[in-house]
């Protein structure tokens, strides 16, 4: 079975965040919610305080087939501000795993370097930051082993795009009916 961690900071985007845990765990990918500073619950954007599975010393990365970073102007902030993440972040796309990142995360790889000559979104306001992208205006972009998505407009797009990742073409494409996903994806 497949293994996810999704890592959360204060302030992070709470739609963005509990569609992909919804999704795939609902693929029946194992999916860990981590908190990057180790805190039992972590509070959203909007207020919303979520628990974690596991706080980020009690992480397994050599069990994660993909690492994922939801937005939020706040909580991207603190994700990129968590130097343990960022160097398993770096570990990840250098060893050719799986990341991905919605909204204002994916401002991160290009602070990273890894969009360069790769396509990519983000929240509009940050594309800015999508450093030797191509950037597109499409709801989700997989490139290779990078996956980007726009917000939370995107995020069932962008779940369902991690889960056929995992899962296949046909398995996304029938969650998306399960769940009357009438939106752009197309597996």
């Amino acid at each position: 079975m497949s293994k996810i961690g999704i890592f959360f900071a204060e302030g992070f985007e709470e739609i963005e965040a509990l569609t992909v845990v919804d999704i795939c765990r609902r693929c029946e990918i194992e999916v860990e919610m981590v908190s990057a500073y180790g805190e039992k619950q972590v509070l959203g954007s909007h207020g919303i305080l979520v628990g974690m599975d596991k706080g980020f010393g009690e992480a397994d990365f050599s069990s994660y087939d993909m690492i994922v970073l939801p937005g939020g102007g706040k909580g991207t902030q603190g994700l990129e501000a968590c130097a343990p993440l960022m160097e398993k972040v770096d570990e990840f796309y250098h060893a050719g795993k799986y990341i991905a990142a919605i909204c204002a995360a994916p401002s991160i790889f290009g602070h990273r370097g890894y969009l360069k000559g790769r396509r990519a979104c983000s929240y509009p306001t940050f594309e800015g930051h999508l450093e030797g992208a191509t950037v597109t205006a499409g709801p989700v972009e997989v490139d290779g082993k990078v996956i980007t998505s726009r917000g939370m407009g995107t995020s069932i797009d962008f779940a369902l795009a991690i889960a056929e990742v995992f899962c296949g073409k046909e398995a996304a494409r029938s969650m998306a009916e399960k769940v009357v996903y009438a939106g752009p994806f197309k597996a």
